[in-house]
């Protein structure tokens, strides 16, 4: 069986005669991060429901493998302050869910303590992993992200972009993924797609950074912080507070967090 888990080729989309994508190609290939950036308006979202199956392209060919399956993260959820549902509850919505599965998916993304809280009551960190769960509960050949760390201080974004590493080496999965960031996201990335309308740039993440239509978009500053990569020696629970006290980096110098 190929390994390849999903293929754009050449993927059209148009509303009232504008083109929301052009000529879209590209391939999400088991164990691989796929990392799709780009400004507002660029068409991420409506690539990614094409991908979901949610909306039809126009033009082009899209292929997935037979009997894919695709765990979904939405951007976020919006929950009726009165609607008395908590985190257990909440996974048991999904089809066909045990009990003890939705349980186990939420002590693999670290959030098994919060099985008992009111949704309401979640912070944004919490909430990302508690929908992360949600995407595991599939079993997923394939995880399609829309920015997973949205909502998330920076020592947050580091532990659920290496959470998700982790994961995809777990499942075996391959990893479509939505971002607006740019520096943290590119150390954990195989390949970038760089999206406004049409396909500016691809490849990996320093080919990607360098490229003239990536500095175009994002600018010479961007292209210098696109291949930053946060090195330190300790951990961070789901809100950003340090676990691990470090002392200092490899170098001498001392850890420092904003």
């Amino acid at each position: 069986m190929s390994d390849i888990l999903l293929s754009l080729d050449r993927v059209g989309l148009r509303r009232h005669g504008n083109a929301i994508l052009d000529n879209i190609s590209l391939q999400v290939r088991r164990g691989e991060i796929v990392t799709l950036i780009g400004p507002n308006g660029a068409g991420k979202t409506s690539l990614v429901r094409i991908v979901l199956g949610l909306l039809a392209a126009d033009s082009g060919r899209v292929e997935r493998q037979p009997r894919l399956r695709i765990g979904y993260m939405p951007q976020k959820l919006q929950i009726d302050a009165t609607l008395p549902l908590n985190v257990l509850r909440f996974l048991l919505l999904a089809p066909g869910v045990s009990r003890e599965a939705a349980l186990r998916a939420l002590e693999e993304v670290g959030a098994g303590h919060l099985a008992q809280r009111p949704l309401q009551q979640v912070s944004g960190g919490e909430q990302q992993r508690i929908l992360l769960a949600r995407a595991l509960l599939r079993h997923p050949d394939l995880l399609v992200l829309d920015e997973p760390v949205q909502g998330v201080d920076v020592n947050g974004q580091i532990e659920l972009y290496q959470l998700i590493t982790r994961l995809r080496d777990r499942y075996g999965c391959g990893v479509l993924m939505v971002s607006h960031d740019l520096h943290l996201v590119m150390a954990t990335t195989n390949t970038v797609v760089c999206l406004n309308r049409h396909v500016c740039c691809s490849g990996r993440p320093e080919q990607v950074s360098a490229d003239p239509a990536f500095i175009a978009l994002f600018g010479e500053q961007a292209s210098a912080l696109a291949v930053y990569n946060h090195q330190h020696d300790h951990s961070h629970d789901m809100h950003g507070e340090v676990i691990d006290a470090p002392h200092q980096h490899p170098d001498g110098s001392p850890c420092n967090h904003a």
